[in-house]
C-alpha cells in the first residue's frame, strides 16, 4: 500500500506485541494505538518488570505502573545499556516479511491468526519440527471449517 509505513496510518490494523526477554512472546491485533488500549493489553501481560518501548506516545501512562525506559528512535537511538526493543523489531521483521514472502496479502478479518501463526513459530523457534507439530497437535480444540473461517 502506498504511505503504509509507520503506526499511524489510517489504512493499517494495528498488531500490539511484547516479548519477554530470553521468554514468550505475545502478539494481538488491537482496534488502535492509543494510550488506553496499549496500557491496557499491557497490564494484562506484564506483572513486575523494566517496561522497553519506542517513543510512541500511546506508552505514556506505563510509567505509571512499571518501571517504564524508552528508546528515541527518532533521535537515531536504538540501544542505551540494556535498554532497546530490538527483539520485538525482529519479530515484526519476520512477521512482515513472512505474509509479504509467504501469503503476499492478510485481511484484517483474518490477520490475527496469521500473527497467531507467527507467535507460535516464534515461541516454538528451538524446538525441533517433530516437537513443534506435535506440540500444535496437542493443543487443537476444533476443527476449523471453510465456512467458519470466511463466514463466522
Amino acid at each position: 500500500m502506498e504511505h503504509s509505513q509507520g503506526r499511524s496510518v489510517k489504512d493499517k490494523t494495528p498488531v500490539f506485541g511484547m516479548v519477554e526477554r530470553n521468554g514468550k512472546l505475545n502478539a494481538k491485533v488491537v482496534k488502535d494505538t492509543t494510550c488506553e488500549t496499549l496500557t491496557r493489553e499491557t497490564v494484562k501481560y506484564v506483572k513486575d518488570a523494566l517496561v522497553c518501548t519506542d517513543e510512541w506516545w500511546g506508552y505514556r501512562s506505563i510509567k505509571q505502573l512499571f518501571q517504564h525506559e524508552i528508546v528515541k528512535h527518532k533521535s537515531k537511538e536504538y540501544v542505551r545499556n540494556n535498554v532497546y526493543t530490538n527483539t520485538i523489531e525482529g519479530f515484526w521483521s519476520l512477521l512482515k516479511r513472512g505474509i509479504i514472502g509467504i501469503y503476499h496479502f492478510t485481511s484484517k478479518q483474518h490477520l490475527q491468526r496469521y500473527v497467531d501463526e507467527f507467535v507460535f513459530r516464534y515461541n516454538t523457534r528451538k524446538q525441533t519440527e517433530c516437537a513443534r507439530f506435535n506440540l500444535l497437535l496437542q493443543n487443537t480444540e476444533h476443527r476449523l471449517t471453510y465456512k467458519e473461517l470466511i463466514y463466522g
